[in-house]
């Protein structure tokens, strides 16, 4: 077996010192990750020496936990180049022609080669950031417990937050790549390096066993720290991940009895790293467990709950939803969060706002009409003649159609927008030309409003984080679980009902009446996955749903856009109100045309050519090819 690449023992070995700016002062909080910059050197003596030092190290690791949103150009920051995962999804699209995803993606161009020489592809094996958490991790477990002026329930604690963080990050890699090699201490310059990769069985059990360790140390919650240590894990925190883990873990793209993939090379395939080889009911078995086991927790402690809303408005209902995945504040929703340094308007934040208005996250048509009516009946193609309404009664904003997370995923034509309601018609303010030339922020006929609200203004001064794992999420994964380990049909419902009736929608049986959905189980599931679409739009769920279910007819599915006409007599241009206010209620055009469109402008390859291996990325070719075990994924060459 020859030795782990040079790469990897650089970032595995326990270093000899480490940058001061590691044992800096790190806030939790709203201000969880801000740290001063530092200077020079100190040894692992001098960290592992006083607590102090050693509690900010691991707050320092926690900086390299994943963050989904694209704020800065480098190759993690970057996010494929200014791209997101989801828009690789059905629900949303990107019209930036130069990022990751149109050049790589859509194009088809995609190759093994481009993880060696390129920052823009999905998740690079070497490159976001998880073997240097995971480093970090290993170093400070081997060595709090040298801390002189640390208790020992302290140092159990500190070591079990950094187990979560090592799980996080293997996570992050097993559902972009499969089995992983397994890393269990921090090596020495001295030791002899040989980690193959391991299986697909084996990397989950990993993931697993870590959080295991960690949810039997750790508190519940942080109680009355909360406000002051939120990002922090927990118990909570460690026991949901397991259940998400446990869900990628359990479904077809590994637990099948025939491999995602035909397409050569065939190692991996073999050797059961991308795939177990046969289906396992027991792994569904397993991820209900985790979810019982976390739900009795969660009845025996509380503090964990969906955040509910005061009113039983739409508005009410929405304020609820974004209070879930949007706040940091007194949110009892956040399982886990990541954070990082600074507020909205910071240098390196100005890039998220100019990447949206690029075009880069354009939800589709096929996204907008999953969001049911706001009595929680099925959105249908009727609502789209002419004379109707699909968002809004008489295009009054006061008065909405839908279910209020389609408003706070998206914005829609009539949605209140600053002083007037969004003209997203042909030539209206929020969309001049943008959709008939598919291009620009409105080129789908709808824009994004998840995460970026009505636009920069709108977020500065505000702490965006990132919802890795909501309650809701666990919710939605223990509905699946029911279903798929118990065939409890009517009990999974009763799971999703919980998430739906937090935003008023009736429950998903009545709302559903000829689907069959207490003895259905293939329409029930179709029915989870898409409630699970709009709950975590653009949290990085529906592309992953979409490859763990290995559902090519989704990623075969040629998506649309929708444009929209002012049918009232004044043509395309925007409304002028007799006040000279122009757009402002009552002074609103009411009436509109809809006219579906086939998106064209940088479509996606696989719309005509779709093959299986998509379904995970390919290791870097300059790792495989030093034969130290590292296979490379089906259909990759």
């Amino acid at each position: 077996m020859k030795h782990i690449t040079k790469w990897f023992i650089a970032t595995l070995i326990g270093a000899a010192t480490l940058s001061v700016s590691c044992v800096d002062p790190v806030k939790f909080g709203n201000s969880f990750l801000e740290k001063a910059p530092g200077t020079g050197d100190m040894t692992q003596d001098t960290i592992f020496g006083k607590a102090d030092y050693a509690r900010a190290f691991l707050w320092n690791t926690y900086s390299k936990l994943y963050y989904g949103l694209a704020t800065n150009w480098n190759e993690v920051d970057g996010k494929m180049n200014t791209g997101m995962f989801e828009v690789l999804s059905d629900c949303w699209h990107s019209h930036n022609s130069w990022d990751g995803i149109n050049r790589k993606y859509y194009s088809g161009a995609y190759k093994a080669s481009d993880e060696d020489d390129g920052n823009d592809t999905r998740f690079g094996y070497t490159k976001e950031n998880c073997w240097q958490a995971i480093r970090a991790s290993w170093i400070f477990i081997e060595n709090v417990g040298r801390v002189p002026d640390m208790d020992d329930a302290e140092k159990a604690r500190l070591s079990a937050e950094a187990k979560v963080i090592i799980a996080s990050r293997y996570f992050d890699l097993f559902r972009h790549l499969g089995g992983l090699p397994l890393v269990e201490k921090a090596y020495d310059v001295q030791a002899v390096y040989e980690l193959p990769r391991g299986t697909a069985e084996a990397t989950a059990n990993y993931i697993v066993d870590l959080l295991d360790q960690a949810a039997g140390v750790l508190p519940w919650d942080l109680g009355t720290d909360d406000a002051n240590w939120q990002g922090r894990f927990t118990k909570a925190a460690a026991m949901g991940l397991k259940c998400k883990v446990l869900l990628f873990a359990a479904s077809p793209l590994f637990n099948d009895n025939d491999a995602y993939c035909t397409e050569p090379p065939q190692d991996a395939v073999t050797n059961h790293q991308v795939w177990y080889g046969a289906y396992n009911q027991e792994w569904w078995n397993r991820c209900w467990q985790a979810c019982h086991d976390f739900f009795e927790e969660l009845q025996k402690n509380q503090f964990y709950a969906l955040i509910q809303a005061n009113g039983v408005t739409s508005k009410d209902y929405r304020e609820a939803y974004n209070k879930a995945y949007f706040t940091r504040e007194v949110n009892t929703e956040l399982l886990i969060s990541t954070r990082i340094i600074g507020k909205y308007n910071s240098d390196w934040w100005y890039y998220w706002g100019e990447w949206v208005t690029f075009g880069g996250y354009t939800p589709t048509l096929e996204f907008m009409k999953m969001f049911p009516m706001a009595d929680g009946k099925p959105f249908t193609d009727a609502y789209l003649a002419d004379g109707s309404q699909p968002f809004f009664t008489n295009n009054d904003f006061n008065q909405p159609l839908r279910d209020p997370r389609l408003y706070e995923t998206m914005l829609v034509n009539g949605a209140a927008y600053g002083d007037h309601a969004a003209e997203l018609w042909q030539g209206g303010r929020e969309n001049i030309s943008d959709t008939e030339k598919e291009t620009g922020q409105t080129a789908t006929g709808f824009r994004l409003y998840k995460f970026f609200k009505e636009g920069k203004g709108s977020l500065n001064g505000k702490y965006l984080e990132w919802p890795y794992l909501r309650l809701s999420e666990i919710y939605l994964i223990y509905a699946e679980a029911l279903l798929k380990a118990k065939n409890n049909l009517p009990e999974a419902i009763k799971q999703v009902d919980v998430v739906r009736k937090r935003v008023g929608l009736g429950g998903l049986e009545e709302s559903n009446p000829g689907k069959n959905l207490t003895t259905n189980a293939d329409a029930l599931l179709e029915e989870i996955l898409r409630e699970r679409a709009c709950e975590l739009g653009l949290e990085d769920v529906r592309l992953f749903d979409m490859v763990r279910y290995k559902r090519a007819d989704l990623f075969k599915k040629q998506l649309h856009g929708l444009r929209i006409y002012r049918n009232d007599g004044g043509g395309n241009k925007p409304w002028s109100g007799t006040s000279g206010n122009s757009g402002e209620f009552p002074n609103k055009p009411s009436q509109f045309k809809y006219e579906p469109f086939a998106i064209g402008n940088s479509s996606r390859a696989w719309w005509t050519n779709f093959s299986p291996k998509w379904y995970l990325s390919a290791f870097p070719p300059s790792e495989v090819n030093k034969n130290y075990g590292l296979t490379q994924n089906p259909g990759w060459n």
